[in-house]
């Protein structure tokens, strides 16, 4: 039994498991070879090209995100020079400057109808309180 797993069943699941990594990998976080190069490797030399894909064919853990801003000009980089997330927007919203003042408008916008509808209440306060005492001044 133990022949049977190290000569075909873990083999196998080495390839398969490569050949799915390999294909669901995005194209920008394959390393040194095209991925369609990396696809053949996989499938047309097994044990070896699962392997190598293993160690040479991606992009993995924290190297990814060490690359991903470490040179300045990097495509992970827009055009201010901080590291993006994939699709080119900034990693964090506190990082992104359209957000920041987008946030500030928001806020402008909300001061300012608060105080629309303060100076309304107040008007409305007024129009009760002089539709509700007579002419003369006298309290009924």
């Amino acid at each position: 039994m133990p022949r049977i797993l190290l000569t075909i069943i873990l083999p196998l699941a080495l390839w398969v498991w490569a050949f799915v990594d390999c294909l669901t990998t995005p194209e920008d976080e394959v390393k040194h070879l095209p991925k369609v190069v990396w696809v053949l490797i996989v499938l047309l030399f097994p044990p070896l090209g699962p392997i190598a894909w293993l160690i040479a064919g991606k992009q993995r853990g924290f190297l990814r995100a060490a690359s991903a801003g470490a040179h300045p000009g990097h495509p992970a980089d827009d055009r201010a020079g901080r590291p993006a997330a994939r699709g080119g927007r900034p990693l964090a919203p506190d990082d992104d400057p359209e957000f920041l003042a987008s946030l500030k408008k928001d806020d402008k916008d909300h001061e300012s109808m608060l105080k629309q509808w303060e100076a309304d209440l107040r008007r409305r306060e007024r129009e009760l309180r002089d539709r509700d005492e007579p002419e003369d001044g006298r309290k009924s």
